[in-house]
């Protein structure tokens, strides 16, 4: 009976583990080229040094939050580079940004130039982006506005 016991319990242990794995697995997807695992495509290093793939929102003004994309719809995502739709908002900060009125603007996103990432450098992550405004920008903003991301 006791040894029924142990052979049950490490059984369900084992099988835990194995869905505990799986499911790790399918999270991230990785490709093995050797003794490290490589991600397939480049992440987005966010303001809390988290990796985002796709992600709906993104903050790009870290310190205050006052400029952020939302709504993000990523038509592609790869190796080279990926770009997606969405809306930035800016805060105004008129008469101050503590009293501002965030507008919201179209834009595409574009990212590139993907290199390895200094917190883990098996990990791909994009270093630029651009954004591209459809009409309407905020005041003092190109067309076209180019920014590096942080490592």
């Amino acid at each position: 009976m006791r040894g029924s016991l142990v052979g049950t319990a490490i059984t369900l242990a084992a099988g835990t583990l194995l869905t505990a794995a799986m499911t790790t697995a399918t999270a991230s997807p990785v490709t093995t080229t050797g003794p490290k695992a490589v991600s397939q495509a480049p992440v987005l290093v966010d303001c809390q040094w988290r990796r985002d793939y796709r992600p709906v929102d993104f903050i790009l003004a870290c310190g205050d939050g006052n400029s952020r994309l939302s709504g993000l719809q990523w038509k592609h995502w790869n190796a080279e580079g990926a770009m997606a739709v969405g809306v930035n908002m800016v805060n105004d900060c008129k008469p101050y940004c503590a009293a501002g009125t965030f507008r919201y603007y179209q834009v595409t996103v574009r990212l590139d130039r993907p290199q390895a990432w200094k917190k883990d450098p098996n990990v791909q992550h994009f270093t630029r982006m651009s954004l591209t405004y459809a009409d309407a920008r905020p005041e003092g903003y190109k067309q076209v506005m180019t920014y590096p991301l942080w490592d």
